[in-house]
């Protein structure tokens, strides 16, 4: 077992969730409760990271964050480092190679949500910061959470994007996913294997917790 390449991969999903759900939220409850011009368009974009090619998004990512890039040359000269093959740089693909992971199910959470309780709870006299916090989100909170394992769950498996934006250094881009593949190069057959199961294990526990989720904002629904 590579447990730096672990060490990694947990921090990396850790900080995927952190900086994505706030977000997510914002958007999937817009998503939900509104109606707007572009909203079909947006709901497209959203999805668009789970249709494209991991290494395909990892190519625009890596053109967008590398040093000939406006966003490039603004991360160096402030950090002083490339974005791109940096732990930085890594966080913000994941992130963005997630959003569909995080945005789709807290949408569904929130759809869940009569609209009639959102009435009642304006007639209460709620201002909608208060709502939000006080009726909503509880009421979504199974989405919210699925998001969160199933995003979690996602970064420590992801391959094209890792290798593409993070390329292979050790102790700061080299994931699980990566070190496997280094492994089956090598032909450790073992040590590929030991990790490969880890990751195996994690996705399966992810697909339980989701489905036990998932099946406590159906009748709320109906």
């Amino acid at each position: 077992m590579d447990w730096t390449a672990l060490r990694v991969s947990l921090w990396l999903g850790v900080g995927t969730v952190v900086l994505l759900l706030p977000c997510g939220m914002w958007l999937g409850r817009l998503l939900a409760v509104r109606e707007f011009p572009g909203k079909l368009l947006v709901e497209a974009l959203v999805t668009l990271p789970l249709v494209l090619p991991p290494t395909v998004l990892g190519f625009y990512l890596l053109v967008t964050f590398g040093g000939r890039s406006p966003l490039g040359q603004a991360f160096e000269a402030v950090v002083g480092q490339s974005l791109a093959f940096s732990f930085q740089g890594l966080l913000l693909a994941s992130a963005i190679a997630n959003i569909p992971f995080v945005v789709q199910p807290i949408q569904r959470g929130f759809e869940s949500i009569p609209a009639d309780v959102r009435d009642a709870a304006a007639c209460c006299g709620l201002t909608p910061w208060q709502r939000f916090l006080r009726i909503e989100v509880p009421l979504a909170w199974p989405g919210i959470l699925t998001a969160a394992i199933l995003t979690f769950a996602h970064t420590l498996g992801e391959f094209g994007v890792v290798l593409m934006v993070g390329g292979n250094l050790p102790g700061e881009t080299r994931t699980l996913s990566v070190a496997i593949y280094d492994r089956m190069n090598a032909f450790d057959d073992r040590s590929a294997g030991v990790m490969a199961a880890t990751l195996l294990v994690t996705a399966m526990a992810t697909l339980t917790l989701t489905t036990s989720l998932s099946r406590r904002v159906v009748p709320r629904r109906g």
